[in-house]
């Protein structure tokens, strides 16, 4: 693959560009409480968001009860998955692998679709949990397969992944024939959707993202170092083994807990690190604060013209993300030949 180096930024340039990047957020933020099915003013979105007294009741409803919880758990979402892609292309050393690609969110929806089969999916903390476990169970078992003579074989990895996303995404479907009346809502997680979305779930979830994203981050240049190589990383003091323990188990939690409350969407973990790495560069120091605020505001956007786009009808946000993904998928594979 070629490489091209760029300067690197200066810090100011850094936090400028960060602050722009925050901007975007509010501004997607504000989108999506305003524009839908029925548009909602600006004004009456703030009024409704500080003075709720001062408001008509359907625009309050509108933007407290119904797009309020979806917008934040979107942004939750498009952050955790930006993250996972960004630390797992850092160990890997290779552009294409992401949560989606990697199988680990098939992991996470076989997790949550067996809770709701069984009705631990009633319980606040049943699904995220299996979905959790379905994601770190898929993270093992790909590491495993593509470690050959002690060597991890990123190709090889890849392969496996996707092998092992075909193969639970196989025993989703089998799930859902089986148990069809139980699990009418059960293709949510094989397309992605925030037509479910509640505090409740919101609450539940992005206290974790935030925690597992935040320690992500502080091992920032750590990421840096094993860039050089493991060896090199080794000789300047990082653990190599316990801080890909450590991301792999943090990897697997964010997706997990996204896909228990999205479903599968794909591709962002591979489209968000890609941008910020055009603007940022390679310093993970900037690199991942800046993919946890991008992928927050493409994830709301996205979001957006999944229920604007052939309003009234909604459309999977997944197809949306897969529209732009894909071909950036075939663009980085065709780089890295």
């Amino acid at each position: 693959m070629t490489i091209v180096r760029r300067a690197p930024l200066t810090l100011r340039s850094t936090l400028t560009l960060l602050a722009l990047l925050l901007l975007v957020l509010g501004a997607a933020i504000v989108l999506g409480l305003s524009v839908g099915s029925v548009d909602v003013r600006v004004a009456d979105v703030a009024a409704a968001l500080f003075t709720p007294s001062h408001t008509d009741d359907a625009s309050r409803t509108i933007v407290l009860a119904l797009r309020l919880p979806r917008v934040l758990l979107a942004a939750v979402v498009g952050a955790g998955l930006s993250i996972a892609g960004v630390v797992f292309q850092a160990l890997l050393r290779n552009p294409l692998a992401e949560p989606y690609i990697l199988g680990i969110s098939s992991g996470g929806t076989v997790g949550a679709i067996i809770a709701i089969s069984v009705g631990a999916g009633f319980s606040v903390w049943g699904t995220p949990l299996a979905s959790f476990a379905g994601s770190l169970l898929v993270t093992v078992l790909v590491y495993t397969l593509a470690h050959r003579r002690g060597q991890l074989d990123t190709n090889t990895l890849l392969l496996a992944g996707v092998m092992v996303g075909a193969f639970f995404n196989a025993v989703v479907l089998l799930i859902v024939a089986l148990f069809h009346q139980e699990l009418r809502n059960a293709f949510l997680w094989l397309m992605g959707s925030f037509g479910s979305a509640t505090m409740t779930a919101l609450l539940v979830v992005a206290p974790l993202v935030v925690l597992a994203s935040g320690v992500l981050i502080i091992q920032a240049k750590k990421y840096n170092l094993i860039a050089t190589g493991e060896e090199t990383a080794v000789q300047l003091g990082v653990d190599v083994r316990r801080l890909k323990r450590l991301t792999y188990a943090l990897g697997s939690l964010i997706t997990g807990l996204v896909v228990s409350v999205s479903g599968v969407i794909g591709f962002v973990g591979l489209i968000i690190p890609h941008m910020c790495r055009m603007l940022f560069g390679p310093d993970h120091r900037a690199l991942l604060p800046a993919a946890l605020v991008s992928g927050a505001a493409f994830m709301i956007v996205a979001d957006v013209l999944a229920r604007t786009v052939l309003a009234p009808m909604e459309i999977p946000v997944g197809a949306v993300t897969a529209t732009i993904g894909a071909p950036l998928f075939v663009y980085l594979l065709k780089r890295t030949e």
